[in-house]
């Protein structure tokens, strides 16, 4: 049976003249883009371009939808309550959706961003709201959330499927949470290093925390940051290496629904 992986990334975050990433050159490389929605990055016509270069490419096209904190690229945490966060994802997918629907394609994921997936990650009634959101929206959509966190329960809660998500270039604490931005070493910068998580986590289900010792994860898509100067390189090293291992990069949609249900 050939093995398969999604590979991610978070793309569209440009703003008018200010230009954020490669995405041209991700988007030769990922099988699914995260495409912001205008509250931490973006703007429509930065979304009307990234979804028009996912789809002539084939790219699974997913919404990344965020707190609305521009200044702060949605990174930093807010204090919003439950239904706050439904309306606020609503919102967001909604937006989207247009430009989606105006190319001729389909919105296959919605996997939120920065301060909201990492608050939602440990927080069951944001996890709740955001997941009641994609499915009252379409419940044909798959959320992404972080391998082994409250947004992943919810999304199986709430019936629908979801996808265990792994960081190719995020270093990882005890917990299974995600290292702080705050901390200097949170974002790893070297391609072999980043490569060899990777691999540990589709290969052998385990990653290394930031203390050196290895804790469980199972994966079924894995993040490259679009936003880090590293991304193109590591999405190449990446691919190289999962081929020699006979892993296949495919979109989350490529595989049958029964695969994403419990």
């Amino acid at each position: 049976m050939i093995r398969t992986v999604d590979l991610n990334a978070d793309l569209g975050e440009s703003y008018g003249p200010w230009r954020m990433g490669r995405d041209d050159e991700l988007l030769e490389l990922v099988t699914s883009a995260n495409i912001a929605c205008g509250f931490h990055a973006g703007d429509p016509d930065v979304m009307a371009e990234t979804v028009r270069l996912a789809s002539a490419r084939g790219v699974a096209i997913g919404a990344h939808p965020a707190l609305p904190d521009r200044q702060g690229f949605g990174r930093r945490n807010m204090a919003i309550s439950p239904s706050e966060a439904h309306n606020l994802v609503l919102y967001q997918l909604g937006a989207l959706e247009g430009f989606v629907r105006a190319n001729g394609a389909r919105l296959a994921h919605v996997k939120p961003h920065g301060a909201l997936y990492n608050q939602a990650a440990g927080d069951r009634s944001l996890a709740d709201a955001v997941a009641a959101a994609v499915r009252a929206f379409d419940p044909g959509l798959i959320l992404v959330g972080l391998a082994g966190s409250c947004l992943i329960d919810a999304g199986l809660a709430a019936g629908l499927r979801v996808a265990r998500e792994g960081f190719a270039d995020r270093r990882y604490e005890v917990d299974g949470s995600l290292t702080p931005r705050s901390r200097s070493d949170a974002v790893m910068h070297d391609p072999a290093e980043a490569v060899a998580q990777v691999v540990n986590m589709v290969v052998k289900n385990t990653v290394i925390t930031r203390d050196g010792a290895p804790i469980p994860i199972t994966v079924d898509t894995i993040c490259l940051h679009g936003d880090t100067a590293e991304a193109v390189l590591f999405a190449q090293r990446l691919r190289a290496e999962l081929k020699t291992r006979g892993i296949v990069p495919e979109a989350l949609g490529g595989r049958s629904r029964a695969a994403w249900t419990v």
